[in-house]
C-alpha cells in the first residue's frame, strides 16, 4: 500500500481554499491512501459549532468524490454534528464510495475540547489493501491502551494538529506506538498558524514495524509517499513473537 502524506498548512475556516490546496498538491501523486491533518478543511477549532457539519455535509462529499476520481482512500478529520452532539470524526473514504469513521477518543481537555465534543467509545479496524488500519486523533496518540492491539493491526493512522511547543512528545510517542505494536505508524500533522496564533511545525512521518523512520516532512507544507507491505510485517512477527506475551488490556 502507498500512503501519501500531505502536510497540510491549513487556513483557518477557509474550507474551499484548504480542500483546493489538497487538490493541487496530489495532483501528480499516485497512492492508494491519502492521509490528512486533523480537521484539514478549517483547521483546528474547539469551538464545534462554528465549524462542524451534519453527517453528510460538504466535506465528507468532497472526500468521497476525491477518493472516486482518484481512485484511492482518502482519510482526515472533520467536525461532525450528529442527533445534537459533536463529534471529531475520523473519516476513511474509499473509492467505491463507501466510507469508515472513528470518534475521537481523548479529548484535548488543555484547550477545552471536551466542552464541546463528545467522545468516542469505540475503536475501529478498516481493512484496505490487505491491511489492518486503526484510525486514531491527535491527543490519542498519548494514550497507549487505546491504540494497543498488537498483532491484530498493521498500521496506525494519527491525522493531527499537534501543536509546536509539544512536538517533542509526538516525535518520541509515535515510533514507541510502532514498536510496542509491532505495526507500522503514520503520523500526519499540520504547518502553519492556527485561527488563534498557535504555531504548527509539522514533523508529519512514518515508522515502520520495528520503530525505524520511513519518510518524514520537515517543518514546511510537504508531501511524501511511505509504501507498506503486509508480507513484511508478517515476516517479522512470526520472527519476533512478542506480541504473544503482551499483557491483556482490558479498556474501560
Amino acid at each position: 500500500m502507498k500512503v501519501a502524506l500531505v502536510q497540510l498548512d491549513t487556513r483557518p475556516n477557509n474550507r474551499e481554499s484548504n480542500l483546493r490546496r489538497i487538490e493541487q498538491i496530489t495532483a501528480n501523486v499516485e497512492c492508494d491512501l491519502v492521509v490528512l491533518p486533523e480537521m484539514f478543511a478549517t483547521g483546528y477549532n474547539i469551538e464545534a459549532e462554528a465549524v462542524a457539519e451534519q453527517t453528510n455535509g460538504a466535506t465528507l462529499e468532497w472526500m468521497k468524490g476525491f477518493a472516486k476520481e482518484r481512485g484511492c482512500a482518502i482519510a482526515g478529520t472533520i467536525a461532525t454534528k450528529e442527533r445534537g452532539d459533536f463529534f471529531n470524526r475520523f473519516y476513511f473514504c474509499l473509492p467505491d464510495g463507501n466510507h469508515f469513521h472513528y470518534d475521537k477518543r481523548h479529548l484535548f481537555t488543555f484547550a477545552g475540547e471536551e466542552q464541546h465534543f463528545s467522545a468516542g467509545k469505540e475503536r475501529v479496524i478498516i481493512e484496505w489493501c490487505g491491511l489492518r488500519i486503526l484510525p486514531l486523533v491527535c491527543y490519542d496518540l498519548r494514550f497507549p491502551a487505546w491504540s494497543y492491539l498488537a498483532g491484530s493491526v498493521d498500521v496506525i493512522l494519527y491525522s493531527a494538529s499537534w501543536a509546536a511547543s509539544r512536538i517533542s512528545a509526538w516525535d518520541t510517542l509515535l515510533p514507541a506506538r510502532a514498536v510496542e505494536n509491532q505495526a507500522w505508524v503514520v503520523g500526519v500533522n499540520r504547518v502553519g498558524i492556527d485561527h488563534s496564533g498557535t504555531p504548527f511545525c509539522g514533523h508529519s512521518v512514518a515508522y515502520d514495524f520495528m520503530g525505524r523512520k520511513a519518510v518524514e516532512c520537515g517543518e514546511r507544507e510537504c508531501i511524501e509517499i511511505v509504501e507498506i507491505e503486509r508480507g513484511d510485517i508478517d515476516t517479522f512477527r512470526n520472527k519476533f513473537r512478542a506480541w504473544q506475551d503482551a499483557d491483556q488490556i482490558v479498556i474501560r
